[in-house]
């Protein structure tokens, strides 16, 4: 184990700045997935084939695997800062991807959720359920 961690900071320390994030996403339905993600949130349509629908947003891949019998985590499985979360979270609400609206967010209308520090998060899902959130951070 000593050695796994030692091959994963030296790594990390040789390569940190050629790393982008990539992202998996669990479907049940890749027409379902695709519309949602391109249609709905307007990320970028790369590719499909028998291992991923693969979407970007900037640089930053998330890669959609189809997996038949899966039941979506209860928390966020990916999520967006934002510089205006009201604004971000009217505009998906207008495009048809309502606010998970959960008791404790103090604007019900989207979904908003003021921390102690002052910063928000909202939240949404996708056609499979899955939990995805826009965020504002104090700076």
């Amino acid at each position: 184990m000593k050695y796994a961690l030692a091959l994963m900071r030296h790594f990390l320390s040789q390569y940190r700045e050629n790393l982008r994030p990539a992202s998996a996403i669990p479907t049940k339905d890749y027409d379902k997935a695709r519309a949602f993600y391109e249609g709905k949130l307007g990320l970028e349509f790369v590719s499909l084939d028998k291992f991923a629908l693969v979407m970007s947003v900037g640089s930053h891949m998330i890669r959609i695997t189809k997996i038949p019998n899966f039941t979506p985590l209860q928390g966020t499985i990916l999520g967006w800062q934002v510089e205006n979360i009201e604004s971000v979270a009217t505009w998906l609400r207008d495009r048809g991807v309502p606010p998970e609206k959960y008791p404790f967010a103090q604007d019900q209308n989207l979904g908003i959720w003021t921390t102690p520090d002052g910063s928000k998060v909202a939240w949404f899902k996708d056609p499979d359920g899955n939990i995805l959130s826009v965020s504002q951070h104090v700076s």
